[in-house]
């Protein structure tokens, strides 16, 4: 997650907020055929270049010569989720080896293109490969990649009926299961597992609500976890999850929509947003975080391309049941309000998720500096896993982004998790 997304997302959700509360009307002031589509006119392609039409997942990586293959896969819900996949490398030309499978889930607001913007030489994705890895990568459904459903259609809020839970539940299951299906995957005994931030949360989901499939996980890596969070510290958090993090009126005209969808409307909004003359361009960054970037932190080209897809779209729900809870304290499913929380779980509380029945490899990897995922909440969910290793970053300035975009990233993140899927696949 990041700041400059929580800018557009507190603007928008603010502005929402008020209209509810005043129940403001232009009907009995303004004649509506008067009213200018802002919209349309705004997303004009005379008007100016089309941010969308720039690289996917397909191109970044074949442009680099890496073999590059498209998946669809149809969960028990009857979505329909889209994996990208590098099947072997050029490098080592292993297409007829046996190769360990490695599945990697992206976070809240991103897609599968956030693992190749570090490019060949720091990228998770293309060091897996040139490690010998039969590497998959994951989009959540509703994002740019994943917006097909067998019945439903993306203009109905059917289709947006959906928090991380559904996405770990069933899409993470479908993809485990598909990748061992495959015919590299066959006779192998399971995977292994990447996932950053909502990576992080939907892979808690599905090995504590379907423990079964800890038995198809060889090694886990939790970058930047977030399960429990009552130690998040984001202002934009604080400020909005005493509004939509519980059952009201405010989180029910919220919930169940399309936000931040990826177009060039909300592409612009984001970049438009974060200049330096915006009103609210302080929640892009803090001056802690541009020293950073002057120092030379981050790789600013692999920000760059980040910028340009993303958001990727998903389901307004998704940010209610972080809301939850933020608010809750507890690490639990959707609230659906006492009357539907009888109905579904019977009991007037969502369930909280056991996450004790997690028994595979869990790798923590987890920084001091990182708001969305605090220390003491990381620790929290930990102190419940039987089979942890804990990683912590000695980097005192290590934040939620650094897992992907940081200059050290391989040597301090990608080549460690190399080394540990390794000496598995060794003893194996």
């Amino acid at each position: 997650m990041y700041r400059s997304h929580f800018a557009v997302f507190a603007a928008l959700v603010a502005i929402s907020l008020v209209i509810i509360v005043q129940g403001a009307s232009l009907s009995d002031e303004v004649d509506p055929a008067e009213v200018p589509d802002f919209y349309e006119l705004f997303n004009n392609p005379d008007a100016h270049l089309s941010l969308t039409d720039g690289p996917d997942t397909i191109q970044f990586v074949g442009a680099h010569g890496y073999p590059v293959e498209r998946h669809y896969v149809t969960t028990e819900d009857g979505y329909i989720v889209s994996l990208f996949r590098i099947p072997y490398s050029h490098n080592l030309q292993n297409q007829d080896e046996k190769r360990p499978i490695v599945f990697i889930q992206h976070g809240l607001f991103a897609s599968s293109d956030f693992w190749t913007s570090m490019g060949p030489n720091d990228g998770l994705a293309f060091l897996l490969s040139d490690a010998g890895y039969d590497v998959w990568l994951g989009n959540a459904r509703g994002n740019r990649y994943s917006r097909n459903h067998t019945t439903r259609s993306t203009s109905h809020p059917d289709f947006w009926r959906f928090s991380w839970h559904e996405i770990g539940y069933f899409d993470i299951a479908a993809v485990i299961d598909y990748t061992l299906a495959t015919e590299n995957g066959q006779g192998q005994e399971g995977i292994h597992y990447v996932g950053h931030s909502q990576g992080t949360t939907v892979f808690f989901v599905l090995m504590s609500s379907r423990p079964e499939y800890n038995q198809k996980i060889k090694t886990a890596h939790m970058l930047a976890p977030v399960a429990f969070m009552d130690h998040m510290d984001d202002f934009m958090v604080n400020t909005l999850s005493p509004y939509l993090g519980f059952h009201n009126v405010y989180s029910t005209l919220f919930c169940s929509q399309e936000f931040l969808p990826y177009n060039d409307f909300v592409l612009a909004l984001m970049y438009s947003v974060c200049l330096p003359n915006s009103i609210v361009s302080s929640f892009c960054s803090s001056s802690e975080e541009t020293t950073v970037i002057e120092l030379g932190r981050k790789n600013t080209t692999a920000d760059s391309v980040i910028s340009g897809v993303s958001p990727a779209g998903l389901s307004t729900d998704q940010i209610l049941h972080y809301m939850q809870e933020h608010q809750s304290g507890h690490f639990r499913q959707f609230d659906f309000g006492t009357k539907k929380n009888l109905k579904v779980y019977g009991t007037e509380t969502p369930t909280d998720y056991p996450t004790e029945l997690i028994t595979s490899e869990m790798h923590l990897w987890y920084g001091d500096n990182d708001e969305m995922s605090a220390v003491e909440d990381v620790l929290r969910v930990a102190e419940t896993l039987p089979n942890k290793v804990m990683h912590h970053m000695e980097d005192p300035l290590w934040d939620h982004m650094d897992f992907v975009t940081n200059w050290e990233v391989r040597q301090l993140i990608n080549e460690p998790i190399i080394d540990i899927m390794n000496k598995y696949e060794a003893k194996s």
